[in-house]
């Protein structure tokens, strides 16, 4: 089997459902450790990370990524068992092959074969791996990050291997993800029986005015490289189970997807002044999940295209649509942050699955990327 494949095959045997590394890491650095890395575990509460580091000098491509994976879901919906990888007619099968196990293992061969090539290679190869990526990420990436720069250390460009691709390998780039702040909104009424309204406030009908101008609102027309701003209401939730009571509260869940034509402190204001307008007795608690972040261009982004053209033939489109990744906690140090992976249709879906050729292709273009930013021109 191709080296490429095979380690992918092994990765997702392990049941790494999040926020659980179930082996991966040890494999992982297992090989890198033999082609000469130093790595470095890092467990915070109950999160498995580790950091790795070959070269003595200059400056350091780091990949990043995680070995835990969304669970499942109903097993009998799989055609074949989620953690036991299967090839069917040149595709690869398995939770985890496209999100992103599939990605670790073309990572670490790519550096298998730079080595092999370059055992001197001058500048620096660099691994952040958490389990905590699918899950709360709180004891993740961002801590390593921390712990990386109390260290001293700094990350000069960093390729996340997230499943950017749309519908071939290399078609798509991320070269920055939209800003995501949530609230949940607790606004409150006074309870009472549904037949003496006059005795009784309904948070319901005192809200939907104020929501309904919070979903008419344009927040900002957004930019060259981000569509505008939006705000979803994902759940509303009241009442007490009886069809006879008013209910005392109401609460939303809502979220903010934004450009960096916005600001979490902005967004919070102009949300609190709409809610104030509408005289609510409301409370709102905000969670920042991270900031907007954007590599218009510069070496990696440049390596990146030339050597996705150089092995797909593709020039590929430049983006940040989708949602969060953890190159949220990576740009704000000052580094270059694209993401590159597979085909993403898949993920997080029953039957999650990756061409199976498309792993050694990708492989070669991150070994690629190494040799345009390590290596002197020529």
């Amino acid at each position: 089997m191709e080296k490429t494949l095979a380690l992918a095959c092994d990765l997702i045997r392990q049941p790494s459902v999040t926020p659980q590394d179930a082996g991966c890491q040890q494999q992982l650095m297992q090989r890198l450790r033999a082609i000469g890395f130093h790595c470095t575990a890092m467990r915070f509460g109950e999160v498995d990370n580790f950091w790795a580091e070959r070269g003595s000098g200059g400056r350091i491509l780091v990949f990043a990524g995680h070995t835990d994976v969304v669970p499942p879901g109903p097993l009998e919906q799989w055609h074949s068992p989620p953690f036991q990888p299967t090839v069917v007619d040149g595709v690869l099968y398995g939770r985890g092959a496209a999100d992103m196990k599939g990605s670790l293992a073309a990572m670490v061969v790519a550096c298998e074969e730079f080595v092999a090539r370059y055992p001197d290679h001058p500048g620096r190869i660099g691994f952040l791996i958490t389990s905590d990526e699918e899950g709360d990420a709180v004891d993740g990436t961002v801590k390593v990050v921390q712990q990386l720069q109390r260290d001293g250390q700094s990350i000069d460009w960093c390729l996340v291997g997230e499943p950017s691709s749309g519908e071939r390998l290399g078609d798509v780039v991320k070269t920055g993800r939209r800003g995501s702040l949530g609230a949940v909104l607790t606004v409150r009424g006074v309870q009472g029986h549904i037949a003496y309204p006059q005795l009784a406030d309904n948070p319901i009908h005192q809200a939907l005015p104020a929501l309904q101008a919070l979903t008419a609102e344009t927040w900002d027309e957004g930019n060259d490289f981000f569509p505008p701003t939006s705000l979803q209401i994902s759940n509303i939730n009241a009442g007490t189970g009886a069809t006879n009571v008013i209910p005392g509260t109401l609460q939303v869940l809502f979220n903010f997807r934004f450009s960096t034509e916005s600001t979490a402190a902005g967004l919070r204001q102009r949300t609190e002044a709409i809610l104030d307008a509408h005289e609510l007795d409301y409370e709102l608690q905000w969670s920042l999940s991270g900031e907007p972040f954007l590599t218009v261009s510069g070496e990696l982004v440049a390596a990146t295209v030339a050597s996705i053209e150089a092995h797909t033939g593709l020039a590929p489109l430049l983006s940040t649509s989708g949602g969060t990744s953890d190159g949220r906690f990576i740009a704000p140090t000052g580094a270059q942050v694209v993401e590159l992976g597979p085909v993403n249709a898949s993920i997080h879906k029953v039957d999650e699955q990756v061409l199976a050729a498309d792993l050694p292709r990708l492989a070669a273009i991150y070994r690629g990327i190494i040799e345009r930013l390590l290596l002197p021109p020529g």
